[in-house]
């Protein structure tokens, strides 16, 4: 296994840490405060490139790999969620799958205001009756003359209620389900018979929303249609790939800046004479912290780069995103634990990146489903 970065990321990853230690710490503070994201903080990833970073060129994208990506959201996850989300709204599921599956019309509309930030999209997948049991969607989209009228209800819907555009799936074909029977749609904002009916707050911070669409005798044309009729489970399954490891990563920065600061806490709190940084319980916690970052540090970097390389890797990405997201919970929950009264108020970093982690465990295919694929992967 090859374990270390290459000297061009390892290059970047310093650039990466003093822009979030000077740039977004600041943002990161303020929107602690008031609950909302700066206006000019888009704006400022727009200026210094971080938005589409892994979109075509030729529509303004950075045309970057896997990996260097996955750097970025690194390294933005040691300050806030929120510029994760950034990142991935503009270099993710749903701006890629436009980008490989859209029409020439359907790319010249989208693809280079979702890579300039100037576009949202949002990814309509899951149901009341349908979250990780996807293909059991009850949505309905019913072939007319010139397009589909489609009928269903979504929710817990990440960004939606800011999104300009929705990729929504939809059953086409009943029996077929997910073997041919679901496609994907482009449904903008403010086409008749789709809407938001209900914005949720999550446990995290709260900037992150969920949203719930209803879709009544909502009708688009046949050019609405996401790559080929039938293709939309695909479409879907092809990202998780990457966007398991974009978790992954996430998890790692969380982790590392969790540690960083527990470790500097340690140090100065004197408690009985002593820094907690003395005693052997505090110690330990560390250590453990330390021991289990760097062991999925190692494997999702490997899995990287077999990824960027081309090599089929099963059930690694599941593998790395199950870990990783786990690890970062306990290491979370001993930062906690260290810092004592300091670790529970509201307002402090560590407490409301306790709260964020908690999203990791459950988005992009929850803990039990990733183990459900590992294990399938192994006895098939």
């Amino acid at each position: 296994m090859k374990l270390e970065i290459s000297p061009e990321l390892a290059e970047l990853r310093g650039v990466l840490r003093r822009f979030v230690t000077e740039k977004l710490e600041p943002i990161a503070l303020e929107i602690d405060r008031t609950g909302e994201v700066p206006a000019g903080a888009l704006t400022l990833l727009r200026e210094q490139g971080y938005l589409g970073m892994r979109l075509p060129a030729e529509f303004g994208g950075g045309g970057h790999d896997l990996s260097t990506f996955c750097l970025v959201l690194e390294e933005f996850s040691r300050s806030h969620r929120m510029f994760t989300l950034f990142l991935d709204a503009t270099s993710g599921l749903n701006p890629i799958a436009i980008a490989r599956y859209g029409s020439a019309e359907q790319k010249a509309r989208y693809v280079s205001g979702l890579a300039s930030g100037h576009l949202r999209a949002s990814f309509g997948l899951t149901e009341p009756e349908a979250g990780s049991d996807s293909q059991s969607m009850k949505t309905r989209a019913e072939k007319i003359e010139g397009g589909w009228r489609l009928n269903g209800r979504k929710h817990w819907i990440s960004g939606a209620h800011v999104a300009d555009v929705v990729m929504v799936m939809a059953l086409t074909d009943p029996a077929k389900r997910a073997r041919g029977g679901i496609t994907a749609f482009l449904i903008d904002k403010g086409t008749p018979g789709f809407k938001v009916t209900r914005v949720d707050t999550t446990i995290g911070s709260d900037p992150i929303k969920l949203a719930e669409l209803t879709i009544e005798d909502c009708v688009v044309p046949d050019s609405a249609v996401l790559g080929e009729v039938g293709q939309g489970f695909r479409i879907a399954m092809d990202s998780l790939t990457s966007g398991r490891l974009g978790v992954a990563c996430s998890c790692l920065g969380t982790a590392d800046r969790l540690i960083e600061m527990s470790a500097a806490f340690a140090k100065q709190r004197i408690t009985f004479g002593q820094p907690l940084a003395e005693r052997q319980a505090i110690q330990w916690m560390l250590a453990d912290s330390v021991a289990e970052l760097e062991m999925a540090r190692a494997y999702t970097y490997e899995t990287l780069r077999r990824v960027d390389a081309g090599e089929e890797v099963g059930s690694a990405a599941s593998i790395c995103k199950l870990t990783c997201s786990e690890m970062v919970g306990r290491v979370a929950d001993r930062a906690v634990q260290i810092h004592g009264g300091a670790g529970l108020m509201r307002g402090s970093v560590v407490e409301r990146f306790y709260r964020d982690v908690r999203h990791y465990r459950v988005g992009e295919g929850s803990s039990e489903i990733q183990r459900m694929l590992i294990a399938r992967d192994l006895l098939r």
